[in-house]
């Protein structure tokens, strides 16, 4: 009898919890030896990679995807890099898992304090960038997690062909394979099982576009770690140096498009507009950038200009297309931020420290810059190694999620035979 989805998914979570009691008490050498196994594994392996890769990116473009979904697919040799790497710098990084902090006596006699522990088990669901099965697995795996991992259908032979170089690894440490799972099935059932799991699953990390993770978002059962969008900002102060200003808007927008971390809307105050917008609209142009702007920035740049609407503001592109709104002042900007942003990523260029201070402390993102890209909004750029993801949450974990976000404490209580009186 052909085994059911649903059936398929659950022996998948009970494999998966009791690999998690293996991992929580994994060494870190042991944990470090599979990680660095998996790299040289994923050295070896890069041809096969890149063929698995070529089938993905075959069918994608025989399915209709966007050039932004086919740049999120390809497995170029430079990201081949980027995640070996990645699993060399997780295995570098300190192992969060047993450290005990804030130990104090109390009046009583005894000793309180929090030791980090791993979460558990968790499910990982995403679209596209088959790079995320490293990432999830080197971080999930590092911080003492067992892991399900459900890619999306578009990145099958890829996730395939990645998880076989993850299982070597494994191997070679001594650790069980159901440590890292990734789910064969491309039937969509599995992530409707896999979030509705708690007995096997401890949390949910999903990572994709915005109708994904509004779904998980409203039919797990699990808590989840999540963010909707990615409409992230650059606000060009009165008091920026104009050279500065022109370098980070011009990368922050046309370094890569399709990211979470590009900028989606410029905001400059008035006061320099004629000076900065000119030079960034020709470097913009040059690029193929579709500028939409308010009147002032179309009275400024030019017809060619388009009018920006209401909804622009609101929008994450993935694109080359850039939202540009000249305003008063600070306090504007920050209202158009905090009003229209999506709590990920925000950057002010200034020169003036109380402009600077006052947008830290007063635009409600995960992330908040001065005087640099948004681009760097990265675990791998933020020194985690790698991330899981980035949360515009509040609770748990905010901004990039590495390996202490993907860990919890416990109190941890000393005596010598005390009794309470």
């Amino acid at each position: 009898m052909t085994e059911s989805v649903l059936d398929y998914m659950t022996r998948l979570g009970r494999a998966a919890r009791e690999a998690s009691r293996v991992t929580a008490r994994a060494t870190t050498a042991q944990k470090n030896n599979a990680l660095l196994a998996a790299a040289r594994a994923l050295d070896v392996a890069r041809e096969e990679l890149i063929r698995a890769n070529a089938l993905d990116l075959d069918n994608g473009r025989a399915n209709g995807l966007d050039e932004a979904m086919l740049d999120r697919l390809a497995l170029t040799p430079a990201r081949i890099d980027d995640m070996i790497e990645g699993l060399r710098q997780v295995a570098g990084l300190p192992d969060p898992i047993g450290t005990i902090r804030d130990m104090r006596y109390l009046p009583s006699g005894i000793q309180v304090g929090k030791m980090r522990v791993p979460l558990g088990v968790i499910g990982i669901i995403y679209e596209s960038r088959p790079n995320v099965t490293i990432d999830a697995a080197s971080l999930c795996l590092k911080s003492g997690n067992a892991t399900i991992l459900r890619g999306g259908s578009e990145a099958i032979h890829s996730n395939r062909a990645i998880a076989a170089c993850i299982q070597l690894g494994l191997a070679e440490a001594g650790l069980p394979a159901a440590c890292v799972q990734v789910v064969e099935t491309t039937d969509r059932a599995a992530v409707g099982a896999l979030i509705a799991m708690p007995e096997f699953v401890d949390v949910i990390v999903p990572r994709g576009g915005k109708g994904l993770i509004e779904r998980i978002s409203r039919d797990a059962k699990v808590p989840v770690i999540k963010h909707l969008d990615g409409i992230c900002h650059v606000y060009i102060d009165v008091a920026a140096d104009v050279d500065k200003a022109i370098r980070v808007a011009d990368n922050a927008k046309t370094h890569r498009y399709a990211p979470c971390n590009a900028m989606e809307t410029l905001l400059v105050h008035e006061g320099i507009a004629a000076r900065v917008l000119p030079p960034l609209a020709d470097i913009y142009r040059a690029k193929g950038v579709e500028l939409r702007g308010c009147p002032r920035t179309r009275a400024l740049l030019g017809a060619d200009v388009l009018e920006a609407t209401e909804q622009d503001w609101h929008t994450e592109y993935n694109a080359a297309i850039l939202s540009i709104r000249v305003l008063d002042s600070l306090e504007q900007a920050i209202e158009h931020i905090n009003h229209y942003g999506s709590q990920h990523t925000d950057a002010i260029i200034t020169e003036s420290f109380t402009d600077a201070r006052r947008f830290l402390t007063e635009v409600d993102s995960s992330s908040v810059m001065v005087n640099a890209s948004t681009r760097f909004a990265d675990g791998f750029e933020y020194g985690l190694g790698a991330e899981i993801g980035i949360s515009t949450d509040k609770l748990h974990a905010r901004g990039p999620v590495g390996l202490e976000g993907l860990t919890s404490e416990k109190y941890v209580v000393f005596g010598d035979g005390h009794v309470r009186g």
